[in-house]
């Protein structure tokens, strides 16, 4: 947790007052039981009204200082602790956006989102009682303990003795939670996953009738979670009840021994008062402890994503052949490092033509498109745009040339044209001309608003084809080098797919396009169509080529013509 905790270095100063008043406040607590025994053993008896008004009056001050120190200091305890986690979750979003994709994976999605909020969330519940209980506790023990052994050395070693025995029970029940916690938040993990995919896979859900299913499916992985949670608290509320015992056996000792060795009345009261400091003393670091245990476990998964580095290597390596804008040469690559999802693959592509890329459901298309904008990295062979591996350039110079309309891409709760322009500051003219090619001019102009019109989250108020028409509007806006279209006119009807080729043919005649597609239809026209099966090219050349010297393509076109086999 200290690379966590360094998060409060800028706040130091703020954390520093509120240990000066955090420890103003403790020590005047300390006090009052003194004043206490004073007044009863000495001033009562010789009945001196003065000065038993004094020291009302300097209890009531003791009181009120104790008071105020303690909210002044809770306050800079909660200002601290809210602006370091405020640094530290902007700190992770902004590595987890810059995360590497194998690094995604590897984390997966629902545990980042997990880190990122229920973590963080713990993070800050530990730092902010430990700010609020970690000096003012102390303070009460220790000071508690010497002032008894002032006050009555014989009764202070009866409630000493209690002390250690308290303090193995935290330390016990703490070092056995800790990896318990860290198992919570892996269940946890599985809960997050379970509602993620629910909630974006309910349409299809609820038209397969399959909600009772994954009801029960969310019910085990909640009933895993509740049994995590449950172990681990049966530990940790032990923690309390052997505190509060302990003490209170000690306490009985006290009043025993107080009777036994004839001590005065004043004494007693007093003891009993620094009873109930060092009962809520030890009760408020054994909360420590059990909050530090979560605490612990959370910052070591934020900071195992921290220090992750996300920094694409970057190596000089030979060129390609500088004659294409693309080329891909003898590329394989696996995902999980066992069996390859592409093999062999190699292509060319020069600037301002079309490459059309086609096959079935996991036949490597989409992974073609990863490689190319070195989302991941080839496992053998090598990809190249305009002569350069893209191993030996920087990711965000190497992406900057793309232009890319994803299979799953999302849209913002905002307007039609914040969604295009995506914050780039592009022209009006560029935003115009995207619309135009995209054909999403034509529904845009019947928007309440046109360009100005407010999505829904996800784009929900439009329909498929339309958001299709936006993601390729956006894609387009910032007159790309290379457009990338991954399955993304699948929701076009024929005409407007027809349009949309011919517009990018007369508005972005130098852009190089990539377009993955499912239909024959959004390819044929290609100057190089790629035939992927099972993570291999079988097939590379135009529709005709292809007709004749590929048996996969021809049984694609046959299939999509409606034709038998």
């Amino acid at each position: 947790m200290k690379k966590t905790l360094k998060y409060l270095k800028p706040y130091s100063g703020i954390v520093a007052w509120g240990l000066v008043f955090k420890f103003i406040g403790s020590v005047a607590e300390l006090f009052l039981p003194l004043v206490l025994d004073y007044i009863i053993d000495e001033v009562v008896p010789v009945k001196d009204t003065k000065m038993m008004i004094i020291l009302g009056v300097a209890m009531l001050g003791l009181s009120f200082i104790a008071l105020f120190g303690n909210i002044i200091a809770n306050r800079f305890a909660a200002h601290s602790s809210g602006n370091m986690t405020r640094d530290l979750r902007y700190d992770l979003f902004k590595k987890t956006s810059s995360l590497k994709s194998s690094q995604v994976d590897a984390f997966t999605l629902p545990s980042l989102v997990s880190r990122l909020t229920s973590d963080t969330y713990y993070v800050n519940q530990a730092v902010a009682r430990s700010l609020r209980l970690g000096v003012r506790a102390p303070i009460l023990l220790i000071g508690g303990v010497i002032l008894t052994f002032i006050l009555d050395w014989r009764l202070a070693l009866v409630l000493l003795a209690c002390v250690p025995l308290v303090s193995i029970a935290v330390v016990i029940i703490t070092k056995k939670s800790v990896p318990m916690y860290t198992t919570v938040q892996q269940s946890g993990d599985a809960a997050v996953r379970s509602m993620q995919e629910n909630i974006s896979g309910v349409r299809v859900i609820k038209a397969l009738s399959k909600t009772d299913y994954e009801v029960e499916k969310f019910g085990a992985v909640n009933d895993k979670l509740t049994a995590d949670e449950y172990k681990t608290n049966k530990i940790t509320s032990l923690t309390n009840p052997l505190a509060t015992l302990v003490l209170s056996l000690g306490l009985v000792g006290v009043i025993a021994a107080g009777a036994y060795l004839s001590a005065e009345a004043g004494t007693v009261l007093a003891f009993l008062s620094f009873f109930t400091l060092i009962l809520n003393a030890m009760l408020g670091i054994s909360k420590i402890f059990v909050t530090l245990s979560r605490g612990v476990a959370s910052a070591e998964r934020i900071e195992c994503v921290l220090a992750t580095d996300e920094r694409m290597e970057v190596t000089d390596r030979p060129d390609g052949d500088h004659e294409y804008k693309i080329e891909f040469k003898d590329v394989s690559f696996s995902y999980n490092g066992k069996e390859n999802n592409l093999e062999g693959v190699s292509f060319k592509v020069k600037a301002g033509q079309t490459v059309g890329v086609i096959g079935g459901t996991g036949s490597g298309k989409t992974t073609l498109i990863n490689l190319l904008m070195r989302f991941y990295d080839v496992g053998s062979g090598a990809v190249f745009v305009d002569g350069k591996d893209v191993r030996s350039v920087d990711g965000g110079a190497l992406r900057s040339q793309f232009g890319a309309a994803f299979q799953n891409d999302f849209l913002i709760a905002s307007t039609v044209r914040e969604n295009i322009d995506y914050f780039r500051g592009l022209s009006e003219d560029d935003v115009s001309k995207a619309v135009r090619c995209s054909c999403a001019d034509d529904f845009i102009e019947g928007l309440e608003g046109g360009l100005d019109f407010v999505l829904a989250q996800k784009g929900a108020n439009l329909s498929g084809g339309q958001k299709q028409r936006l993601l390729i509007a956006r894609a387009l806006a910032g007159n790309p080098d290379i457009l990338v279209l991954d399955d993304s006119s699948s929701a076009l009807d024929y005409a407007t797919d027809a349009r949309l080729r011919k517009g990018l043919k007369e508005y972005y005649p130098d852009c190089t396009k990539f377009i993955v597609a499912q239909r024959v239809s959004a390819v044929r026209h290609a100057d190089i169509i790629l035939v992927m099966d099972d993570g291999r090219a079988v097939g590379t050349g135009t529709h005709e080529q292809l007709m004749e010297s590929c048996e996969e393509y021809r049984q694609i076109c046959t299939v999509q013509s409606g034709g038998d086999l």
